[in-house]
């Protein structure tokens, strides 16, 4: 505050005061003493207003600060992984013999039941005409044991034959029937073996280079590994988990290989490719080994996940990020305005009158530039992001917007 009085209306007075020394000299010694001490107490009194130094206004620290995120937050976890290819199925020769033809292109796509190889079937077709020969012969002695005992069995009742004649008789029968049986077994066993020297494909899929030429003897006694065929229109992706992956998605009620339809999500993964880009397709988690490892601490977990392109090769390692756990209306703060140190991380909220609280806060899994904080944080709240190392709990601060947001 500052007070101006003119000084010409001060010389006035004072010289309105000489002029009636009259009649201050009539007055009494120490009342001319006061009236002068409050005259100089007066003009002293002004000088010290007039000269006193104007007051300003208070300086806050400036700081940047943003409100707390509240979103939807997926967290994954990445492992190494494996591709394989859901069927794997080596072609052998099952019957033993010099193979005759190969009926294929090595690499390329064959469908199932294409036959693939064929082995000399000159013996199995002798096998087999021989088993019908013998079935045939025994069907002829079967009819006949089967009139004897037609003949026998009257003349026993009417006692023109003994019970050993018509014992035997049953008995050659019976006999018959069998080797009629045992015959039919030896011709359906021939013709199985018949069967197997035409090779055919269990499965669609990609077939491999042949594993025998031409009049290689094949089978039991020679080598029996034909070919492979491999069919990755869908794939299997095998990592590993630790014990600890297991008890945290236990914790958020997660169970590896088990879909759960009152979910919104279930546990997916995707993959990457050798050119270190995603692939477009995701796959779902069927299984997860109900045990763990005790060489290793860690299981098993796989994933199918469609091929329709065949981009996917099976024996293939590829990175896996698995999806483990979505966090609804997380409050998640970026990392730069939490301050780590002995006693815990805390952060710097700005009150409504703009004084700041020292907060300590219980942080969980990061995001990028991000960290989610599990407690010590409202959802409405307003952070500092920049300028906090020069504050103290309970200062008052200037906020200024920050100028651009880190996700």
């Amino acid at each position: 505050m500052q007070i101006n009085i003119p000084t010409d209306n001060l010389k006035k007075r004072c010289h309105t005061l000489l002029e009636n020394g009259k009649r201050i000299k009539s007055l009494p010694k120490w009342s001319i003493y006061l009236i002068i001490a409050i005259i100089v107490l007066i003009i002293a009194a002004i000088v010290i207003l007039h000269n006193r130094p104007k007051r300003t206004a208070p300086i806050y620290p400036t700081v940047e600060a943003q409100p707390v995120i509240v979103d939807n937050v997926e967290l994954y976890g990445e492992y190494a992984g494996k591709i394989k290819a859901k069927q794997y199925v080596e072609v052998r020769a099952r019957v033993e013999g010099y193979l005759e033809k190969m009926h294929f292109q090595e690499g390329k796509y064959i469908n199932k039941n294409d036959i693939l190889f064929t082995i000399d079937p000159k013996l199995y077709k002798a096998r087999v005409e021989k088993a019908k020969a013998q079935l045939n012969k025994n069907k002829a002695l079967a009819q006949k044991a089967e009139r004897d005992l037609e003949r026998i069995r009257p003349l026993y009742e009417q006692n023109a034959a003994s019970r050993l004649d018509l014992d035997n008789a049953i008995a050659a029968y019976e006999s018959a029937k069998a080797e009629v049986i045992m015959s039919e077994a030896d011709l359906t066993q021939a013709e199985i073996a018949l069967s197997y020297t035409v090779v055919r494909s269990p499965i669609s899929g990609f077939i491999s280079e042949s594993g025998a030429d031409i009049g290689t003897l094949v089978g039991p006694g020679g080598k029996s590994l034909l070919a492979n065929i491999v069919n990755s229109d869908t794939v299997q992706v095998n990592f590993s988990m630790t014990g600890l992956d297991y008890l945290k998605s236990k914790e958020r009620n997660v169970n590896l290989g088990e879909t759960i339809e009152e979910r919104n999500w279930n546990p997916y993964i995707t993959i990457t490719l050798a050119d270190h880009s995603e692939y477009p397709i995701k796959g779902i988690v069927d299984f997860a080994d109900p045990q763990v490892n005790p060489n290793t601490g860690t299981f098993s977990v796989r994933a199918e996940m469609p091929n329709p392109d065949h981009i996917l090769l099976p024996g293939q390692l590829t990175k896996v990020k698995l999806l483990l756990d979505v966090r609804e209306n997380a409050i998640i703060v970026p990392k730069k305005a939490l301050v780590i140190e002995k006693g815990g991380a805390f952060v710097f909220v700005v009150r409504k009158d703009n004084i700041v609280e020292k907060r300590f806060v219980e942080i969980g899994p990061e995001i990028k530039n991000n960290v989610i904080v599990e407690r010590g944080l409202g959802s409405n709240e307003m952070i500092i992001v920049e300028g906090f190392h020069k504050l103290s709990h309970g200062m008052q601060v200037e906020i200024v917007k920050p100028a651009s947001n880190e996700e």
